[in-house]
């Protein structure tokens, strides 16, 4: 078992930067790629980015491309999604999540674990 906590949510205004975080615990020895996805209210749980156990493949949503980063600190066992020019309509919950294996996973269905979720909420 692999428990996610994600911190770093809050209120901000339209065009400002949030860096989440998500501490990993437990059977964080397995091999995990890690991934970011975000849920509105009355919409399916929508993929963000997604960085592989090695870490050098990321992927993206095409609405956070070029704004939104991914990162991981393994020693640490933290994951990091650093979010740039902040747009209302990336408003939303916001969960980290685990999927056993090397492969960057862009599915819902794929991941094995996740985080309770954090509200980020931008302002216009």
């Amino acid at each position: 078992q692999v428990q996610l906590e994600e911190s770093g949510g809050g209120l901000v205004q339209a065009g400002e930067s949030l860096r989440l975080s998500c501490r990993a615990s437990g059977r964080t020895s397995e091999d995990y790629s890690m991934g970011w996805f975000r849920q509105v209210p009355g919409k399916d749980r929508e993929f963000v980015t997604a960085i592989s156990y090695v870490g050098g493949s990321k992927y993206y949503a095409d609405a956070v491309k070029g704004r939104f980063g991914i990162s991981k600190d393994d020693y640490k066992n933290m994951l990091y999604l650093q979010m740039n020019s902040l747009k209302p309509e990336d408003t939303a919950v916001y969960y980290c999540a685990a999927s056993r294996g090397y492969i960057a996973r862009r599915v819902v269905a794929e991941y094995d674990y996740w985080g309770q979720g954090i509200q980020v909420t931008v302002s216009s």
